[in-house]
């Protein structure tokens, strides 16, 4: 659910004021002409992040990485106006939200910390409050390009690894490739047992399958098509596998210990 911070006139009170409690309002840092920096989330990644694994305390002492989340709340949604544009965009504002969740204290270890990381925090994007399930389910999956399911990371283990570079428009399908090959070819995410034609897949695969079958039919065909083995990836269009679904282990994909305060459940 949308919050908006309420704008209050002072001008004629009574009829005014009213209006203003009726209408919502963007937040007033929000310009048509702003657009975000992926530059410096660029750099945030590239000092804190390693083979995915996320240095939340160093992120925490970056200034950069402030400065693009404060960029985020006020980058006009009038600038996100190609299909591109908005998937890097809602991309690198969901990959930083997730981690400044991290840093606020919150973790989606427990169901509760779920609820709570997805659905419960706000943040400012583009002058609007929304939260992080909301970026995903109704900004990012209607562009209709299921490998933002290989993008975003929601700090944990099972999550596809955390780029060390932001995403930007103008390589933005090479880097969804990159992204669905490094995820679906990862073995500590999805086994291919060609012998046994068993799939040991990411539950990613489950909760998601429907973006899968309408980008390919079904999913074993979409992941042939990103299947580096071309025994597995011939199987896989045959739709000879039995797939399986793996817990999903929601630790914390890096390291976060700063004194005093560790992540909530």
């Amino acid at each position: 659910m949308h919050t908006y911070p309420l704008n209050h006139r002072f001008m004629l009170p009574a009829l005014l004021l009213a209006t203003a409690l009726l209408l919502p309002s963007h937040s007033p840092q929000a310009a048509d002409d702003v657009a975000p920096g992926y530059e410096l989330l660029d750099g945030v990644l590239l000092r804190g992040v390693r083979n995915g694994f996320v240095d939340y305390d160093s992120i925490r002492l970056d200034p950069a990485f402030a400065d693009f989340v404060e960029q985020v709340g006020a980058a006009s949604e009038e600038m996100l106006r190609e299909p591109n544009d908005r998937l890097a965009f809602y991309i690198n504002a969901y990959n930083a939200l997730a981690i400044q969740g991290i840093l606020d204290g919150r973790s989606p270890r427990s169901a509760w910390g779920r609820l709570l990381f997805f659905r419960l925090a706000g943040y400012t994007v583009h002058g609007t409050k929304m939260n992080l399930s909301e970026l995903e389910k109704e900004r990012l999956i209607p562009i209709g390009d299921p490998r933002i399911h290989f993008a975003i990371v929601c700090a944990s283990i099972s999550c596809p690894r955390l780029s060390d570079r932001a995403y930007e428009p103008e390589t933005m399908d090479d880097d969804l490739n990159t992204a669905a090959r490094r995820f679906i070819n990862d073995q500590s995410r999805n086994r291919f047992d060609l012998a046994r034609k068993t799939a040991y897949l990411s539950r990613i695969f489950a909760w998601y399958q429907p973006d899968f079958e309408a980008a390919a039919g079904s999913v074993q065909t979409y992941l042939s098509g990103f299947v580096d083995n071309p025994e597995v990836a011939a199987a896989l269009e045959k739709g000879e596998f039995h797939l399986e679904f793996d817990d999903y282990d929601w630790n914390l994909n890096g390291s976060f210990t700063k004194p005093g305060r560790r992540p909530a459940d």
